[in-house]
């Protein structure tokens, strides 16, 4: 049984767009939007009303980079396709791109299959997926003209970690020529990993083992120099480029230089570059291990640059890289050696609001706001306009989000499944309060309404900035 919705009285936002508008939802997708107070508007009937008078109505948001149940260093990201997914919603996405990772020495398809198994009748929100190229040669470059076919349009190659998902650059190249005949989107761990091991193999050495170690070893121009060469490398196969979790601002530079000459290369930073900083590492009683991730946390003064790469567009799209291990059990296998801390952030119910924020404190626009959160992603990995924005056809994926409301991140409330908040006791003003995922309403004015299993599978056209 398909259900009317209306949704009245609220300021629609979208990255083109604001405008008070009544929004009609029937069978899962937009129907129609009418200005509110006008005769049509005041002639739709519906089977439930949602009043978002003094709200915002927004798209879902899409989260392009996350790794539900991951597995890291002996051990898992501690969300579950279902946990993940239920905390994505509460916090106003609901659109997840995961990555699903091939294991070397084995096919793409397997790596595929496991991930398609994982996530199946688990999530609450839509997902799709990419592809970790972990073993490039000559089967699975075959192999990424078949994914692509089928909706798997984008394949994420690493510059670090050697002996685990590392790729030369005679791989890369060769990967990088694949996508520009088949039109996928190649995506880059940009960290040259092989200078990085030289440094933390003399860290620990000097005996400097503390997580903060874990941000001075990663260094910033290592970041820098690898996006330099990853854009050099698709410049020569002809490829588009899509760098990932850009921390630094010399990265950026490297990014705004290349698309200062029309180059299709396209970059993203995550919440934490934008919030946090290696004074976070740098916490005592090895708290800093909460922090550790890579791309690594940066000085404060990296974020001016990321704020202004997102404002001038050399910047596209903020995603989170959520990817959650526990203090208590997981992060504490470090306890001793920086670099066996399981590597990554919880992050997946925070970005919406912390992106309000931003808004709030006069980064970013509304509409900005909604285009790196929202838009940029959906088109970045050819969702749109299926998700990322209100318009007719596209699925109810609505968010009434209510501007004023103020609240305190933390773990005691959160609901990804990890026992501590990066953001724990920040205040920020802007909150979800209604979820939409196709018409159904998984969030209802701060109550759970949602379920397992009615998140569907969705394939991917290729990359809609390239069309």
């Amino acid at each position: 049984m398909s259900t009317r919705t209306l949704i009245r009285g609220g300021l629609v936002v979208t990255a083109a767009d604001e405008v008070h508008a009544d929004v009609l939802v029937d069978d899962g997708r937009i129907a129609a939007l009418a200005a509110h107070g006008t005769t049509v508007a005041e002639g739709w009937t519906a089977d439930r009303v949602i009043d978002a008078t003094g709200k915002y109505v927004l798209p879902g948001g899409v989260d392009a980079h996350t790794h539900m149940e991951l597995p890291f260093g002996g051990t898992f990201a501690s969300d579950t396709f279902e946990t993940g997914t239920r905390a994505a919603a509460w916090g106003g996405t609901t659109t997840i791109v995961d990555f699903a990772v091939q294991t070397r020495g084995r096919a793409l398809r397997e790596g595929l299959d496991a991930w398609y198994a994982k996530a199946d009748g688990k999530c609450a929100i839509d997902y799709a997926f990419h592809m970790i190229l972990s073993d490039v040669d000559e089967s699975s470059l075959k192999e990424m003209d078949l994914l692509v076919e089928e909706g798997v349009t984008s394949f994420k190659l690493f510059m670090a970690y050697p002996g685990v998902f590392y790729s030369d650059d005679g791989q890369i190249l060769r990967a990088m020529q694949r996508s520009a005949s088949n039109g996928g989107l190649i995506m880059m761990h940009a960290e040259n990993g092989i200078a990085i091991d030289v440094l933390v193999e003399q860290a620990l050495a000097r005996g400097e083992t503390d997580p903060r170690y874990h941000g001075e070893v990663r260094k910033v121009l290592l970041e820098a120099e690898a996006t330099h060469r990853a854009i050099q490398l698709a410049r020569v196969a002809g490829a588009p480029l899509y760098v990932v979790h850009v921390s630094a601002e010399e990265a950026v530079a490297e990014l705004a230089a290349a698309r200062d000459k029309g180059l299709p290369v396209f970059g993203e930073t995550c919440p934490q570059y934008l919030f946090l900083s290696t004074d976070n590492l740098a916490e005592p009683d090895f708290e800093g291990a909460k922090y550790v991730c890579s791309t690594p946390l940066r000085p404060r003064e990296h974020q001016a640059a990321l704020w202004r790469g997102l404002r001038t567009d050399d910047l596209q799209v903020v995603s989170t890289d959520h990817c959650p291990f526990c203090f208590t059990g997981q992060k504490d296998l470090g306890r001793g050696d920086f670099s066996k801390i399981p590597n990554g952030l919880p992050g997946v119910e925070n970005r919406m609001d912390l992106l309000h924020q931003a808004v709030v404190d006069g980064h970013i626009s509304r509409r900005r706001w909604i285009d790196i959160a929202c838009a940029a992603p959906a088109r970045m990995f050819g969702l749109y306009p299926k998700k990322g924005t209100i318009a007719p056809g596209a699925d109810a994926d609505v968010v009434v989000y209510d501007p004023h409301a103020v609240q305190t991140i933390s773990a005691d409330t959160h609901h990804m499944n990890v026992d501590y908040s990066a953001y724990e006791g920040r205040t920020v003003t802007g909150q979800v309060e209604t979820v939409l995922s196709r018409g159904e309403v998984v969030v209802d004015r701060r109550t759970w309404t949602g379920r397992a299993g009615h998140g569907l599978y969705t394939p991917r056209s290729t990359c809609q900035y390239l069309n």
